[in-house]
């Protein structure tokens, strides 16, 4: 019989990113990754977005562990904010711990921060949950699935996964592993949806050698390679290319250089001896000798390729010659951002990659084949698609009902959905209250929507702001108003206008004697902002200073 177990999705359901889930059982919490997700184009301002954890905030003494299954900014980035209220174990493979510690390390957190080790085939018991973390292929090492047995049955949760049957670390999916599960029977299958629209089978990242080997040996000179810092299987295939190519490589970006670093100490990345370079000795260098790996493949503002772009970084520059490859999937959202970047490279002078121009990138998600593939060798009784938006989320559901299970035993939600497994049934609960927890700079959850939508309004509109001498005796304003106005209107009609607003905020600013400043400021605010409005038609953000004197 199953009971008290439970499943909460706090990330990644309904959305590309911030991956997290919550599995419960009984008075038992185990948590599988805490990612971020990239901030869409309208969201100014903010550098990353975390899960929102507050259904675990009461509970924070009955989460046991943190498990990862890849590092993946999507799945450990968020993690230094969680163990900042969470003092619990992390559990991560040897890779994935290294990134961690580069994280953590970077947060003055990892000397107070547990961290196990965990490797395909090792078997970990913590609490009611026995963790069994086999190998699957993606687009980083060392990137496993999770075996979850509780009281109440096997759990199996993918991670993100792909079949690949030539990777270039040459470490196949633990199809076995997979066998073995199968053969105890499956409980619950928790399955990546991110390519469940895409028919087929994802290619392997070996075809992606040959066109690293044509564009180094045509590019003219140098070769600017963009992806995600943590693409570490994609790091070395660029190695490889520019070794045969008789090209150095430099890295650029701080994500990238520590994870580069961290890579090679712990041997899952081949850097020969004197093929790296620095970005100062690249200068010294004929161009078509020169390969530069670089963060920023998906647009972000502070990243290398942004500031290349835009003539900003502190070092290098675009030239004629050069040529920018960018490898890396365009995440929903980014598009705008990412096609702004190519735009400015090739005004700069560069040759641009970019799918879907060149095949210079392959995803690391099963496509429609292998998630049927995994579902056929597992057999579930219960089925739940995560990671991916909710077109993703019900292609999959689809496809599992195509296969046989049963339309009562698939779960199509989004975050905050608690699934509960009781008596055989599977029971969908009210949504529980969460949303985006945006990190701005230090401030994280300061900023909400009611902030956003004012940084919207001044992006739109810009601002105005009346500053009023008051004496609050006469109920009359002293001398002339000042406005100050950034964003909202500058031609040559521009002065009668602010003048005739000066005569506005004036009259507004004449009241009943002894009538509080605060009152003064918000009729003015409502006067101005009327008078504004009719007269160009915008709304700029208003806001007054009433000062007494």
């Amino acid at each position: 019989m199953v009971a008290n177990l439970r499943i909460m999705p706090l990330g990644g359901l309904g959305e590309v990113g911030k991956n997290m889930m919550s599995i419960e059982y009984g008075r038992n919490i185990l948590v599988v990754d805490a990612g971020i997700m990239f901030p869409e184009s309208d969201m100014l301002g903010i550098d990353y977005i975390i899960p929102d954890w507050r259904y675990l905030r009461d509970k924070k003494d009955l989460v046991r562990a943190i498990a990862i299954t890849h590092g993946h900014q999507d799945h450990i980035g968020a993690l230094p904010h969680f163990l900042e209220e969470f003092d619990v174990p992390v559990y991560a493979t040897r890779l994935t711990q290294g990134l961690i510690e580069v994280k953590l390390e970077q947060k003055h957190m990892l000397e107070r921060t547990t961290l196990h080790t965990y490797a395909s085939g090792d078997v970990i018991t913590v609490g009611p949950f026995t963790i069994e973390p086999y190998h699957v292929c993606h687009s980083i090492p060392d990137t496993v699935g999770l075996g979850i047995t509780t009281p109440a049955g096997l759990i199996v949760h993918s991670g993100d996964f792909k079949f690949d049957h030539t990777p270039v670390d040459g470490w196949p999916t633990d199809y076995a592993k997979l066998a073995e599960f199968s053969g105890r029977g499956v409980l619950l299958l928790l399955s990546d949806s991110t390519n469940a629209d895409q028919p087929g089978k994802t290619l392997s990242e070996a075809v992606l050698d040959d066109v690293f080997h044509q564009i180094m040996r045509e590019a003219p000179g140098r070769l600017i390679v963009a992806t995600f810092a943590s693409l570490i299987s994609r790091i070395q295939q660029v190695v490889d290319a520019a070794a045969r190519h008789d090209r150095k490589i430099a890295i650029a970006g701080r994500s990238m250089v520590e994870n580069t670093k961290m890579a090679r100490k712990l041997g899952y990345l081949d850097i020969p001896d004197g093929l790296l370079v620095s970005l100062g000795e690249i200068k010294n260098l004929p161009p078509r000798e020169v390969v530069i790996m670089a963060t920023g493949a998906q647009g972000e503002p502070m990243a290398v390729l942004n500031r290349l772009a835009t003539g900003r970084h502190h070092s290098l520059r675009i030239r004629e010659g050069d040529t920018v490859v960018l490898s890396s999937h365009t995440i929903p959202g980014n598009e705008e951002m990412i096609h702004g970047v190519i735009n400015h490279l090739f005004q700069r002078g560069a040759d641009v990659y970019y799918d879907p121009v060149a095949q210079v990138h392959v995803s690391g998600h099963a496509s429609q084949e292998e998630q049927k593939m995994l579902i056929n060798i597992l057999r579930p009784r219960f089925f739940v698609p995560i990671h991916g938006e909710l077109r993703h989320l019900k292609q999959h559901g689809k496809i599992a009902r195509e296969l046989g299970v049963p339309e009562e035993n698939i779960a199509v939600v989004e975050n905050g959905y608690t699934l509960t497994f009781d008596d055989g049934r599977l029971e969908v609960g009210k949504r529980v209250p969460g949303g985006y927890v945006f990190v701005d700079g230090a401030l994280v959850g300061e900023i909400g929507p009611r902030v956003m939508r004012e940084r919207d309004a001044l992006g739109q509109n810009g601002f105005v702001t009346a500053i009023v001498r008051y004496e609050r005796r006469t109920g009359r304003p002293v001398g002339q108003p000042r406005i100050i106005t950034r964003g909202f209107i500058f031609t040559p009609e521009a002065e009668e206008l602010l003048s005739r607003a000066e005569d506005i905020i004036r009259s507004a600013a004449s009241v009943e004697p002894g009538t509080a400043p605060s009152e003064v400021e918000e009729q003015v605010e409502q006067a101005l902002s009327h008078f504004l409005y009719r007269e160009t038609r915008r709304e700029p953000v208003v806001t007054s200073a009433v000062v007494e004197g």
